[in-house]
C-alpha cells in the first residue's frame, strides 16, 4: 500500500434547525397559546487520532465530509433531535491546520485523543419562547444558525525514538533490516526508499525503540530536490538522529565528508529545532574497508566530521557493531527520558 502523509478535505459541521411557530389546539382548551418548540443543533465534526491506522490515504478520493443537520422544531412542545456528530479517523501523530489560515488546530500524538474541528449551529427558537403578557399569540421564530465549514490540511509526522539520516545509497535501509523486524526494500541503486519505514528494536526485556528511514537526502532537498525533504518532517518528533555515512561509496569520485556537510546544511535550511536535535555520526559499510586500513579511515572521516559528536562504526550488511551502537542508544533514550 502506498504511504499518504498529506491530505486536504473539506468539512462541514451540520445547520441547527429551525424553531416551530404552533398553537396548542385541543378540545375544550380554548386560546391554547405558542407551544412551538425549538429545533436541533446541527452535528459537530470531530477527528480522532487511532493507532490501528497509518496513513491518510482514506483521505485520497474522499475529500468531503458534512454532519448531520438538526430538525425542525414542531408543534406541542416537541424539540427538534440533534444532528449525529460525524467522527473522522486518522493515525497518531496526524496534525490538523486550517488550510486558509496556517494555523494548527490539533496535534494528536496519543491513540484516542480527538478534536472538534467545526462545532454544529445551535438550533433556532420556536415561538414558545416569545408569549408574553402583550403577546400571547406571537409568531416569530428563530431560524436555526449555519455550522461551521473548514478547509483542513491533515499532515502525517510519524512517531519514532530513532531517525535514521543520510545520502542516498548510505545503507539505511539495510541497517533499520539489521536491527529489526522492518524489512524496506534493499538495491544497489539510489532512491529506493520511497516511503518512511518504521521498524521496532528491542534490546532486551521491556526494552524497546521505534526507529524511522526516510528517503535519501541529496543536496538542495530543502528547497524541494530529491524524494527526502518530503518526509524531513517525520523526523521533527524524534529523539536521536543517526547519520549514516557511506565510508566506501561505490563512485571513487564521492566525497563522504563533503556530502555529510551538504546534508546538515540542508537540516538547518529545513528546521533549526531539527538541526539542533541531537546527532550522531555513524560510518557505515565497515566491511567493505580491507583490515589493514579501517583504523586509518575511520579515524580520517571522524576527525573531519566529529565536531564534538559520537562517532560509531557499524556494518549493516554484517551486522558488525548494530548491537552495540544499539544498546548505546537504548541507554541515551532512558536516560534522556529520566532528565525530561
Amino acid at each position: 500500500m502506498k504511504f499518504f502523509d498529506e491530505a486536504l478535505i473539506s468539512v462541514s459541521a451540520g445547520n441547527g434547525g429551525n424553531g416551530a411557530v404552533s398553537f396548542r389546539r385541543e378540545k375544550y382548551i380554548p386560546r391554547g397559546g405558542p407551544d412551538g418548540g425549538d429545533g436541533g443543533r446541527g452535528g459537530s465534526i470531530h477527528i480522532v487520532a487511532d493507532r490501528n491506522l497509518n496513513t491518510l490515504i482514506d483521505f485520497r478520493y474522499t475529500r468531503n465530509f458534512r454532519a448531520e443537520h438538526g430538525e425542525n422544531g414542531r408543534g406541542a412542545d416537541c424539540y427538534g433531535k440533534g444532528g449525529n456528530d460525524l467522527r473522522l479517523h486518522v493515525p497518531v501523530g496526524t496534525v490538523i491546520t486550517d488550510a486558509t489560515t496556517g494555523e494548527v488546530l490539533a496535534d494528536l500524538n496519543e491513540d484516542g485523543t480527538s478534536a472538534i474541528v467545526v462545532r454544529g449551529g445551535t438550533g433556532g427558537l420556536g415561538n414558545l419562547h416569545f408569549k408574553s403578557s402583550t403577546n400571547r399569540a406571537p409568531r416569530q421564530f428563530t431560524p436555526g444558525e449555519p455550522g461551521e465549514s473548514r478547509e483542513l490540511k491533515l499532515e502525517l509526522k510519524v512517531l519514532a525514538d530513532v531517525g535514521l539520516l543520510g545520502m542516498p545509497n548510505a545503507g539505511k535501509s539495510t541497517f533499520i533490516r539489521a536491527v529489526s523486524a522492518a524489512r524496506p526494500k534493499v538495491a544497489d541503486y539510489p532512491f529506493t526508499t520511497l516511503q518512511p519505514n518504521l521498524g521496532v528494536v528491542r534490546v532486551g526485556a521491556n526494552q524497546s525503540f521505534v526507529i524511522a528511514d526516510i528517503p535519501g537526502l541529496i543536496r538542495g532537498a530543502s528547497e524541494g530536490a530529491g524524494l527526502g525533504h518530503r518526509f524531513l518532517k517525520h523526523l521533527q518528533r524524534t529523539h536521536l538522529l543517526l547519520h549514516l555515512i557511506d565510508i566506501a561509496p561505490l563512485d571513487p569520485s564521492a566525497d563522504p565528508v563533503a556530502d555529510a556537510a551538504a546534508l546538515v546544511e540542508e537540516l538547518r535550511n529545513f528546521d533549526e529545532d531539527l538541526y539542533r536535535k541531537p546527532r550522531w555520526i555513524v560510518l557505515n559499510k565497515i566491511d567493505v574497508i580491507p583490515g589493514e586500513e579501517r583504523q586509518e579511515t575511520v579515524s580520517s572521516i571522524a576527525q573531519a566530521l566529529g565536531n564534538g559528536l559520537p562517532v560509531h562504526v557499524i556494518s549493516g550488511a554484517t551486522g558488525e557493531g548494530c548491537q552495540l551502537l544499539c544498546q548505546k542508544i537504548m541507554q541515551f533514550l532512558t536516560a534522556s527520558a529520566e532528565n525530561a
